[in-house]
């Protein structure tokens, strides 16, 4: 089995597209729903973005890390290092305010994860990398429905009052947190557990495809689990239910089951069916996909700093280039919001591919 899978690269470079999509509409006020999270429980589209990138994040390790090209912890530890520091360094930006930065978020979460997926995948073999898939998941799972939160007296699922909640007050204090939230975080610490099995199903899926299996097999087992994986998702939801936010382990499973079957599509179409003509503009943003969405969050910040005087009041850059160069090609908001983000994304293919082109990948 090779060392680098293409469809791999393009499940990653949609999913990051998806997020750039997601994250940039050109009107907050206006936004489909399929393109919002949803607002607690339950699953939209865009909530399973972020799983779908953990679990890439565990595939790659098992395709990067071979039996004779395993990395020292050391460098795993650097690694994961680097990537948080970047997270950190976007929710600074552009205040440096250290007093009331939100430690949690995107690329921190991604360095956790890679950071303990990463060494159990250096450190264990694969029945063991099972197991703790499943402890991590059941223990969750007890841990948020049976432990009394202090404070609160009961379990509960409830935003503010969950017991994820209050650990992550407790140890990040509120100043720290999420700002649209204040009292919790939904890249806590504790939900940051559950996120590491998704990761760990990535790696449990990239050792399967590595294996020396028929390619027949390989992809109906993907298949298969996959849709196991999904059916059980929704079954634990009954009781457990489905949470993007808490990262509740049906939503580990439900979406984990997407993950699977997303990846087994695109292997089945472009490694083994040969379908490759379509995929350049995905390519090119999974190869330097830590470099895009780093940059893509920094530009939108930067904008806003830039103030524009209109009849109707002062707005930052970006507001005024939504409304006079995008806006006013439509006369739906939600279609002027979505061309916005829609511009955003293609602006960005234009930048990658150049880069691509030119073979320039910045890893970090």
């Amino acid at each position: 089995m090779q060392n680098r899978l293409l469809s791999l690269d393009v499940f990653r470079g949609i999913t990051v597209a998806a997020m750039i999509l997601v994250n940039n509409p050109g009107d907050w006020e206006h936004v489909y729903t399929p393109l919002l999270h949803a607002h607690w429980h339950g699953c939209t589209p865009t909530d399973l973005i972020f799983p779908f990138f953990l679990f890439i994040v565990g595939v790659s390790i098992s395709f990067a890390m071979s039996k004779s090209k395993k990395p020292s912890i050391g460098k795993i530890v650097k690694r994961s290092a680097i990537l948080f520091g970047l997270g950190l360094f976007l929710n600074l930006y552009p205040k440096f305010n250290f007093e009331t930065v939100r430690i949690p978020g995107v690329l921190q979460r991604i360095a956790l994860v890679y950071l303990v997926c990463a060494i159990v995948f250096v450190k264990t073999t694969h029945a063991t990398q099972l197991r703790l898939t499943a402890f991590l998941l059941v223990v969750y799972y007890l841990l948020m429905t049976f432990v009394p939160v202090p404070g609160v007296g009961y379990a509960n699922l409830e935003p503010t009052t969950n017991l994820g909640a209050w650990i992550d007050r407790s140890v990040l204090t509120t100043a720290h947190l999420w700002k649209a939230a204040k009292v919790w975080d939904p890249e806590g610490l504790f939900s940051t557990l559950p996120a590491v099995a998704t990761g760990l199903l990535g790696v449990l899926t990239g050792q399967w495809l590595r294996s020396d299996k028929a390619v027949a097999e390989k992809i109906a087992w993907l298949f298969t689990v996959g849709n196991l994986l999904v059916v059980a998702g929704l079954i634990w939801d009954l009781f457990f239910p489905i949470n993007k936010s808490l990262w509740t382990s049906s939503f580990v499973l439900y979406a984990g089951g997407w993950s699977m079957v997303g990846l087994a599509v695109c292997y089945w179409l472009i490694d083994v069916q040969g379908y490759r003509r379509w995929t350049t503009p995905f390519v090119a943003f999974g190869v330097n996909a830590i470099t895009v969405f780093f940059l893509s969050g920094i530009i939108p910040r930067t904008l806003a700093l830039i103030k524009v005087e209109t009849p109707e009041g002062t707005i930052n850059s970006q507001q005024w280039m939504q409304k006079n160069l995008i806006g006013v090609w439509f006369s739906n908001p939600y279609n002027a919001s979505l061309a916005g983000a829609l511009t955003f994304v293609t602006i960005w293919f234009v930048i990658l591919y150049v880069m691509y082109k030119k073979g320039v990948i910045i890893k970090v």
